[in-house]
């Protein structure tokens, strides 16, 4: 069983640095997978309300004999202070379990303006140790800085998007002074990064396959990392980045692929889906 390093986290805990996202996974396919994942050695799983999944997370999760870290996700339609306590309920109800590791708002939303009143009560739920730790997702450094500001406490988490095409590097410096943990969702690409003929060359260099030579170049750049797949046969593949490491040629080779266009999915700043 493959050991995954963890990342210690602002708050005092600790988060795996490698961990399995369920995102687009079939509800009635995750608890199977999950738990193929468990078996694989994965010890760290994110879900969200908006997926769909969490019953099937929950499944699998209780019945690990191991610790397992759990992720989910506040959805835009949820956002403000009380409705956040109550989606927060919802969410652990179909989770079944009694606390929470991570939790995170899972959007920005600007324009209906409540993701500080959100932030708010996710400040009260880990007070009131229903959840170890908080943060948020794809949240801009306006968003941040308005959180931050607004409260005084600093998400131990953003997830945003982040592949070698897309590498949000003003961003991650942010994090970096704050003391935020990156963790990177769609983290191959969405696929399109394996074609790349540099991921190859490097891949073929150290004898790993581009997935896996990707994954390690989150890892060795300090990132946490959440590569999805629906598919058994990649759980373990996926998991195989430990016994290797990326040089410096490979990494600043790697840099120069980030593009200003290369954002995969919606823009935080307009988002508003589900509200």
């Amino acid at each position: 069983m493959t050991d995954v390093p963890t990342q210690l986290l602002h708050d005092g805990h600790r988060i795996p640095q490698l961990g399995l996202g369920v995102f687009q996974t079939p509800p009635v396919e995750t608890e199977a997978i999950v738990r193929a994942a468990l078996d694989a050695g994965y010890r760290y799983v994110d879900t969200a309300m908006i997926y769909g999944n969490e019953e099937g997370v929950g499944a699998a999760v209780r019945d690990c004999p191991d610790w397992v870290f759990v992720t989910t996700k506040l959805w835009n339609a949820d956002q403000g202070y009380d409705r956040t306590l109550a989606a927060f309920d919802a969410s652990m109800k179909r989770l079944g379990i009694d606390e929470l590791d991570l939790y995170l708002i899972h959007w920005p939303v600007p324009r209906i303006d409540r993701f500080l009143e959100s932030w708010k009560a996710l400040i009260r739920l880990r007070d009131e140790g229903r959840v170890r730790s908080i943060g948020v997702s794809n949240f801009r450094i306006e968003d941040l800085e308005r959180i931050i500001d607004g409260t005084g406490v600093v998400p131990a988490v953003n997830q945003v998007v982040l592949h070698p095409g897309f590498q949000q590097r003003e961003l991650r410096a942010f994090h970096q002074r704050h003391g935020i943990v990156t963790t990177s969702w769609s983290p191959l690409g969405r696929g399109e990064a394996l074609a790349d003929p540099v991921i190859g060359r490097i891949a073929e260099k150290h004898g790993k396959t581009p997935a896996q030579t990707i994954i390690r170049w989150h890892i060795d750049s300090g990132l946490n990392v959440i590569p999805k797949t629906a598919t058994p046969a990649r759980l373990a593949p996926n998991l195989d980045v430990f016994d290797f490491a990326l040089d410096h040629e490979d990494l600043r080779t790697i840099e120069a692929l980030d593009r200003a266009d290369g954002r995969i999915g919606p823009d935080p700043a307009v988002m508003e889906m589900g509200v």
